[in-house]
């Protein structure tokens, strides 16, 4: 009786070893749904669009994206959370999702830590300092020493509170040591015109949408947001060239549920990859402003960790609050 005990229990052992190596190898076996938290047509939306394609391609299936806004992306995120862990539902987070807004809302329905799967760090978008051309300043360095001389005089423009936007101004001024207003719009298109007529003194502006009125003359650019120059404005200079350390992306992620097998996210994590690898893929990118990358699901976890734990500083520190 023992002897069939011990046996019966290595079977089942056994069994729980094999399930899961035998599950991911027909994964996938029908569409993977990839949860988009933020509306259609949008830069993550888009960004979504173009990778999943190639990624299906990879993965020998379709990647069906599932646009859930709401919540400043809480809503979508919290659907992803709460799927079965089975590689069926990704979820494409961003700097909102993962590190803005667990500490613009310490509500929020899910833990960014807890609750989810990290499986690859998929691309970054930075942003350039744009000023007016009737502005003094040519440069990061000038701009901020014509802040100290007329220190509550400037201001800067957002998308609306709690923003990336208004956070990466926050952080320039911290680390520049100025003082500059705050105007909130309703989205970064509002402001342009107020900053091309000089009734505001600077914007961070995502390069799609700024890039072109830079081209066109009517705005200058002093800066951009990435650590070190991006591929996407090779004629731009780093902020940190002037403020050592400074940097501000939009970046994108592949999690999945809690739960996620390794072996499934192995096999998400190559394929993401691959994709991000491909020509076409990158020149789609490139225009969307984003820049591909490629990563390991731990340094994904890593990335994310540090820069939710800067956000938050900032955002304690100088007490904002969402719209």
């Amino acid at each position: 009786m023992k002897r069939n005990h011990f046996l019966q229990g290595m079977a089942l052992a056994l069994c729980a070893v094999a399930a899961p190596a035998a599950f991911a190898q027909t994964y996938p076996s029908k569409p993977i749904r990839l949860v988009v938290p933020f509306p259609a047509a949008g830069a993550t939306d888009l960004f979504a669009r173009t990778l999943s394609q190639k990624m299906g391609e990879k993965l020998g299936t379709t990647i069906v994206i599932d646009n859930k806004p709401g919540a400043g992306g809480a809503i979508g995120s919290d659907l992803a959370a709460k799927a079965p862990a089975d590689g069926y539902t990704l979820l494409l987070a961003t700097t909102s999702t993962h590190s803005i807004g667990p500490a613009i809302n310490p509500r929020l329905p899910y833990d960014t830590v807890r609750d989810f799967t990290p499986i690859a760090h998929v691309g970054d978008a930075p942003s350039i300092m744009l000023v007016p051309n009737t502005s003094p300043a040519k440069t990061v360095r000038e701009w901020i020493d014509f802040a100290k001389t007329n220190p509550g005089k400037l201001n800067y423009a957002s998308s609306g509170n709690g923003t990336i936007v208004q956070l990466t101004a926050e952080l320039f001024k911290s680390q520049a040591g100025v003082f500059v207003t705050h105007i909130p719009y309703k989205g970064t298109a509002l402001a342009i015109p107020d900053l091309i007529s000089g009734k505001v003194d600077v914007l961070f502006d995502s390069l799609p949408t700024g890039m072109p009125h830079v081209r066109d003359g009517r705005l200058r650019a002093l800066g951009v947001t990435s650590l070190k120059r991006s591929a996407l404005a090779p004629d731009l200079p780093a902020i940190a060239d002037t403020l050592p350390g400074f940097e501000s992306n939009t970046w994108f992620g592949l999690y999945g549920p809690k739960g996620l097998p390794p072996e499934l996210v192995a096999r998400v994590n190559t394929a993401a990859n691959q994709a991000l690898a491909d020509p076409d893929v990158r020149d789609k990118l490139s225009r969307l402003g984003i820049e591909p990358t490629t990563s390991t699901p731990s340094q994904l976890a890593t990335m994310v960790a540090q820069d939710a734990a800067k956000w938050k500083k900032i955002i304690t520190d100088r007490k904002i609050t969402g719209d």
